[in-house]
């Protein structure tokens, strides 16, 4: 047995300090090096994302000129544009795609959105309501000084109504501000108005698509609260607007006896246009509203509904002739489209009521096509009530809104905006924008579970092909 010398005992555990020192350096570059590997794939599909983010964002600009297109081309002023599901539901645009969340009569049923325009006529205008008819929507039943406290903040008096708000109480507030008193700019600005709540504003419907998500039925689960019934108690927010309007422009005022007649004779020929004229020179009589003994002085229309019903035409005739008639040559906001107002909004109105608002969505869904104007009200509601309610009805509309989902490549960078298209000068013009895609998702369980069946079955097929398995 060998004695080492002093020497080689001193180097023995030098070597191995240096071995581990090796290791530790080297575990050290591969610990490093798999940090950077993890960060750049975390950055790749950062970068993924965010052109998919992009793509999406791009989509929307196309679903804008799509629009446009589209109500563009309708074939009459006021019609609504013809709208296929290849327009409105998962329409390509390069490797991205989009939706046009739209409302439907039985929108509030089930786990898919209804897809399309959403017509803004179809609701109540702000600015224009009565106190009555706000007081009628569902939602404000039970809070009749939250009415008051939405006509107080629009008017241009600084006089409360009962059981209104002025200055007097939103200086009380903290942080105090004062009353408005000037038009509503947007339905949002309704956060603003003493009373009105986020549960009475936006109801169950938490993302605003007008379906009932798993969310919005668990009852205090999750935001929002919810009576757990599975069916969608929406808020104010899905019956009203600021944007409704309609224009007399390139229309033929029947109160300009001479352009009506010109009218009249094109579409009816000059004996048929006699007879009409020559009952709406009749102001009211022992005959009715168009009997023959009155007077010869000119009536003044006011509303459309009132023409109809004097002029003595079949629904057939008026329905041809309605496209181009109007009352004024300006402006008028806040008209509601019969074809297009749900339940709750049509019942509203002075003379439809609960029991005509639900008559009228009845004969609707008995139609496959909406009526081209309003003789079909005074069918269903009778000649007192649709006069009545003339003053606030039309049957076409001009100004509509798009909600627009899209999705990027590989179904990522989610985006969701909605825009407010006014077509009343002929050429469509975005009057509003709103980005909701903090919101989340919009297009309910089923499209989400289609879209990951889809992402899974892609990943399958990309491992595959990566291994030589396929093709």
């Amino acid at each position: 047995m060998s004695i080492r010398e002093p020497r080689e005992l001193w180097q023995s555990p030098r070597r191995g300090s240096v071995l581990i020192i090796v290791l530790w350096v080297a575990f050290g570059l591969v610990a490093l090096a798999l940090y950077f590997a993890a960060s750049m794939g975390l950055e790749l599909r950062a970068a993924d994302q965010r052109v998919a983010g992009i793509q999406a964002e791009l989509a929307i600009q196309g679903a804008m000129l799509h629009v446009s297109n589209l109500l563009a081309r309708v074939e009459m002023p006021g019609w609504p544009p013809d709208l296929f599901p290849q327009d409105c539901e998962d329409v390509p645009v390069g490797e991205a795609r989009f939706w046009l969340l739209g409302r439907s009569d039985a929108t509030y049923w089930g786990d898919t959105p209804a897809f399309g325009l959403v017509d803004e006529a179809s609701k109540l205008n702000l600015n224009t309501a009565t106190r009555e008819m706000l007081e009628r929507l569902t939602n404000l039943v039970l809070y009749p000084e939250v009415a008051a406290a939405i006509v107080d903040w629009r008017d241009s008096d600084s006089e409360p109504e009962v059981n209104g708000a002025e200055d007097q109480v939103y200086l009380r507030l903290n942080p105090p501000y004062r009353c408005k008193n000037a038009p509503f700019e947007t339905v949002e600005e309704l956060r603003m108005v003493y009373g009105v709540t986020l549960e009475l504003l936006y109801g169950e419907d938490a993302n605003l698509n007008g379906i009932l998500d798993p969310n919005e039925n668990d009852g205090d689960t999750t935001p929002p609260r919810d009576n757990r019934d599975g069916r969608l108690q929406p808020g104010l927010w899905e019956y009203v607007t600021v944007f409704s309007r309609e224009s007399g422009l390139n229309r033929t005022n029947v109160n300009d006896t001479q352009s009506l007649a010109q009218l009249l004779q094109s579409q009816f020929g000059a004996e048929r246009a006699n007879q009409i004229l020559s009952r709406i020179s009749l102001g009211p009589g022992p005959g009715g509203p168009a009997g023959p003994g009155g007077g010869g002085a000119p009536v003044l229309f006011t509303n459309l509904m009132e023409f109809y019903v004097r002029s003595g035409m079949t629904a057939e005739e008026f329905d041809q002739v309605y496209p181009w008639l109007t009352t004024t040559n300006g402006v008028v906001e806040g008209l509601v489209n019969v074809n297009t107002a749900p339940e709750p909004v049509l019942a509203c109105i002075p003379g439809i009521d609960t029991d005509g608002a639900a008559a009228l969505v009845a004969y609707r869904l008995s139609r496959q096509n909406p009526r081209a104007s309003l003789a079909w009200v005074v069918e269903v509601l009778g000649q007192e009530r649709a006069l009545q309610a003339g003053p606030w009805l039309t049957a076409r509309s001009s100004v509509y809104s798009a909600d627009v989902v899209a999705l990027g490549r590989q179904d990522r960078g989610y985006r969701r905006v909605r825009m407010v298209f006014d077509a009343n000068d002929g050429v469509p013009v975005v009057r509003f924008r709103q980005d909701l895609t903090h919101l989340g998702w919009a297009l309910g369980t089923r499209i989400r579970q289609e879209l990951d069946q889809m992402r899974e079955s892609r990943a399958r097929t990309d491992a595959a092909r990566s291994w030589g398995i396929m093709p």
